[in-house]
């Protein structure tokens, strides 16, 4: 019987984490099948738990880090909360 996607356990990176910057505080998370030499996935959730998934995928999990970083320095971080549009 083959396991469905929700049955694998994932691996976060330690790049995960809160970050807070200018008052707002966003959980990023960076993850791949665990055991394995998948590539990483980005995601940033806000406040409310509303998600914001990259749509390409990463090489290194400080690759994905630096992609949200530089969303971040772009856009700034209430991107991530607000209803504008993104560019992932």
């Amino acid at each position: 019987m083959a396991s469905s996607i929700l049955d694998r356990e994932l691996e976060f990176s330690p790049l995960s984490g809160r970050v807070t910057r200018h008052g707002v505080t966003v959980q990023v998370h960076i993850y791949r099948f665990a055991d394995t030499d998948d590539r990483w996935t980005l995601e940033v959730v806000d406040h409310e738990d509303g998600s914001t998934v990259w749509d390409g995928d990463f090489a290194t999990d400080t690759d994905a880090y630096e992609a949200f970083e530089q969303c971040v320095q772009r856009d700034g971080i209430r991107t991530f909360t607000e209803d504008a549009p993104t560019h992932h």
